[in-house]
């Protein structure tokens, strides 16, 4: 498969994917035509409209699948997919209901390069489950594309000393998903991204991920470090939901 998975889409200071432009543009196909799954917000025609402003220069053609004949049409139709950040239960629930979520997934795994950013990343993973967002629709179930056999969370933050919160940190939550779940968790921090090429997989951006397993001490993955190992993993999850 060809995935690039971002951790945002918004660098602060910085416009709507211009912190991984470069990236972007070279990871698309020249003057793609890119449907975009604008789900994960409530505005489809505003966030599309930004996507399109976006890439634009770069010679990428922007349809929203919301825009046509249907969602599943315009996918078949595309070159690329990308699945844009927002509400990752929302997203999900209406890639259920649009027939998108197994559109995409087989799409992808016949080789359709596939983009995602923040929600989007989270639906590459297996399950729902690692997500930061608060669930503000119920999605028939948890099981998202499964494009990569582990969990995602996107946004990771690391503890900060000097707070006075007392609530739990992003590592505490991760903590306890693990005491039900064994699967491994990528954590990555806002600047980085996961490129995943056939059978190679490696932790890229400006800033180190953070990987969780269970029973082991979190790791810090530098970026360029190689976790193709990550793609034979066998999840195993709690049946309850």
């Amino acid at each position: 498969m060809n995935l690039l998975l971002l951790s945002n889409s918004t660098q602060y200071g910085r416009g709507y994917l211009a912190h991984a432009l470069d990236t972007v543009t070279a990871f698309l196909p020249a003057k793609a035509r890119l449907a975009f799954v604008p789900y994960a917000l409530a505005d489809h025609d505003a966030y599309t409209a930004k996507v399109r402003g976006a890439l634009e220069g770069a010679g990428i053609e922007v349809r929203g699948v919301h825009e046509g004949d249907g969602p599943v049409a315009v996918l078949a139709s595309a070159d690329a997919v990308f699945v844009g950040g927002g509400n990752s239960f929302r997203l999900l629930s209406a890639l259920y209901r649009t027939g998108l979520r197994e559109a995409v997934a087989e799409a992808v795994r016949a080789g359709l390069p596939y983009m995602g950013a923040s929600a989007g990343t989270n639906m590459a993973a297996p399950t729902l489950r690692t997500t930061n967002d608060m669930p503000i629709v119920q999605p028939p179930s948890f099981e998202t594309l499964g494009l990569v056999p582990f969990q995602i969370n996107p946004h990771y933050l690391d503890p900060d000393p000097a707070s006075t919160h007392k609530g739990e940190t992003r590592e505490e939550r991760l903590t306890e998903f693990l005491e039900e779940n064994d699967v491994p968790v990528l954590g990555l921090r806002e600047g980085s991204w996961l490129r995943v090429a056939g059978e190679r997989a490696s932790v890229e951006g400006g800033r180190p991920a953070r990987l969780f397993r269970r029973g082991d001490a979190p790791r810090e993955l530098a970026p360029g470090s190689d976790v193709s190992a990550l793609l034979d993993s066998v999840p195993r999850f709690d049946s309850r939901d």
